[in-house]
């Protein structure tokens, strides 16, 4: 088997996609320990941290935002060790995570 694309997806689409198997069953029931949203609202606010328009955020760092929900930049700053963001873009993610 060879994998053709990689997209990385928030826990509350895992939770979705996850099936009635006992598998499924299983990643539910471990994953709602730690999902924060329904699959709506992560969809929602997926699309919403992507109409920012930062070239610094790529998918993989929206959906750690979403999956951790940071409350402040401290929090931020923490998920997105790997990048460098300014304060302007730190307060616009931030001012779209608190309406969620």
């Amino acid at each position: 088997m060879t994998i053709k694309e990689e997209t990385p997806i928030t826990m509350a689409e895992v939770v979705a996609l996850a099936g009635d198997s006992d598998k499924g069953k299983a990643i539910k029931k471990f994953i709602k320990n730690f999902s924060k949203m329904p699959v709506e609202k992560a969809i929602e606010l997926k699309g919403k941290l992507k109409a920012l328009n930062l070239i610094k955020l790529k998918e993989i760092h929206i959906v750690k935002i979403i999956d951790f929900m940071p409350k402040d930049a401290s929090e931020l700053n923490k998920v997105l060790a790997d990048i460098s963001l300014d304060e302007g873009e730190i307060n616009k993610i931030l001012e779209v995570i608190k309406n969620y």
